[in-house]
Order: C-alpha cells, then structure tokens, then sequence
C-alpha cells in the first residue's frame, strides 16, 4: 500500500506480535532479564500484568523463543486461550506436552498422566514451563487446578508457570481461594504504558527495523498527538501510526505531519470512546 511511497520494505506497525520488533524499553527489558533469571530459579509462578496493548504477548514470544534455544534445559508449553474448565485445562497442557490421551480420561487420569510426563521431563534434564496468556479471564477453580499441578510429588512435578494478563488478574490472585498460589508466585512485573519520549523512540525503532533510512518521518508535533491519543500505549500507537501512514500516502505527503495525526486519530473508534467518556464524566 504505501511501503515504495515511505521507502519501507515492511509494515512497521502490524498488530500481529513479532519478537523482530521487540523494542528494549527499561521496563520491558527489565522484564525480560528479571524472568528468565526467575525462571533460571525453578520458581514455581511468575505474574506479568499490564493494560490491553502494553506488549504482554509480544513479551510472552520473547521468553519463549529464549528458552526454545535451550531445548536441553527447556521444554515450553504455551496456551493462549485459557477460559476453560479445569479438564479442560488439563487437556490442553496434555496437548501442549504432546500426550497421546482422548477426551474420555477422567480428571484424576489426566493428573495422572501430566505428573508422569513431568517426572519424565526432569530425569531428562528438562524444566517444563507453562505460559499461560490472558490468565486474567481463567476461572478460579481452573486456577486452583494449575496450582495442583505445581504441588504433586513435590519438587519431582517440575513445572514452572508464568502468567500474562491484564491488572485484575492480581486482584484474581489475591482472592481467599487461591491464597496458596498466590504465596507461590515469586515474581510480579505490571508493565507501564511509553511515557512521550519513548513514544517517539519506539516509533522510530519499528519504522528502522521496517527499513526506512530518511528523515524523521514523523514530525514531533504529530508524536505528541499521538502519544496524547494513545495514552502511551503500544498497541494503539501502532494502530494510529499505521493509519496516519495512509493518510499520508494518500495525500501525497512524504512527512507525517499533525494533521495527519488528527485524521488517524479521529478514524479510530477506541479513542472516541476514550473521549466520548471523558466529555460524559467530566465534561471535557
């Protein structure tokens, strides 16, 4: 669409999670280094939490993909859609782990089998490590399950977990139910939204690592719309750099200027959500 126009040889700010454009922020790195030395601990819960958009998937690839080259050591597992009943659950860790089992095993035989699997794993040398994404929407009793599987046969389970999800998942944690896994996380990173200057930075690092090499293509008064309409969040930032690209293509224009801002900012619903609520409770 507009990659000759701009000299780009990728779309710079593609929603989909790519760990090429995994911008070393200090408190995303910071994240990444504090887990993997928590993981390297054999803890048995880590917690990353942060508002949609804040980079908790792009993040969960990353560690991931640290570990993979770690085969020896490692064996991952990862879910990303964990609104399941506890079986269900089982079953997809028994799928992740790639056990042969059918649906009509019975709970007790699925904790069977993953404990088994587990045990397996360690006299082998391997550490297995469960992440799980949007943990914030697993019901409690799904929770209490994974707790299980942390606790059975003691250290020979061998299982680590890290959890992704948005801020009430701590609130989650914190319920009377599951006072013992949350005794059992070690670690706990809420990751902040991009203040303005970085902002700017992670702007110009995605438009890099998509091949642009001209002027700054942004201009700072159209980064300051746009840090202002996407609260800093990277998600957002994305989605209304891309459209402020095609309003740019569009008009021929060869900088990101404010206005073009001002017309990506205006297509975006989620904004005028933002601003619609402000007007309704504020009155701005």
């Amino acid at each position: 669409m507009y990659l000759n126009h701009f000299g780009l040889i990728q779309y710079p700010f593609s929603l989909t999670p790519n760990t090429r454009y995994f911008f070393k922020l200090p408190a995303h790195q910071n994240a990444f280094e504090q887990l993997q030395q928590t993981l390297q601990k054999n803890e048995e819960f880590a917690v990353i939490s942060g508002e949609v958009g804040t980079g908790k998937t792009l993040l969960c690839r990353k560690v991931l993909f640290a570990l993979d080259a770690h085969k020896t050591k490692f064996r991952t597992a990862y879910i990303s859609q964990p609104v399941l009943s506890d079986e269900g659950l089982l079953h997809a860790v028994a799928d992740e782990l790639e056990l042969q089992h059918d649906d009509s095993l019975s709970y007790k035989e699925l904790i069977r089998l993953i404990s088994n699997s587990l045990i397996a794993e360690k006299a082998e040398g391997r550490r297995v490590v469960l992440f799980i994404d949007e943990a914030q929407a697993m019901p409690e009793e799904t929770l209490a399950t994974l707790y299980l599987l942390t606790t059975l046969g003691g250290s020979e389970t061998n299982l680590q977990v890290v959890l992704f999800g948005q801020p009430e998942l701590i609130s989650l944690l914190d319920l009377p139910q599951l006072r013992q896994l949350r005794k059992s996380v070690s670690f706990i990173y809420s990751l902040p939204s991009l203040d303005q200057i970085n902002t700017k930075a992670y702007i110009e690092f995605r438009l890099a690592k998509a091949g642009y090499h001209g002027d700054q293509l942004f201009t700072d008064a159209a980064i300051g719309k746009l840090f202002q309409a996407s609260r800093g969040i990277p998600r957002l930032i994305n989605v209304l750099c891309h459209k402020a690209l095609m309003v740019g293509f569009g008009l021929g224009e060869h900088t990101i200027q404010e206005i073009h801002a001002e017309r990506a900012i205006n297509d975006t619903d989620s904004v005028e959500r933002e601003k619609s609520l402000k007007r309704r409770l504020f009155g701005l």
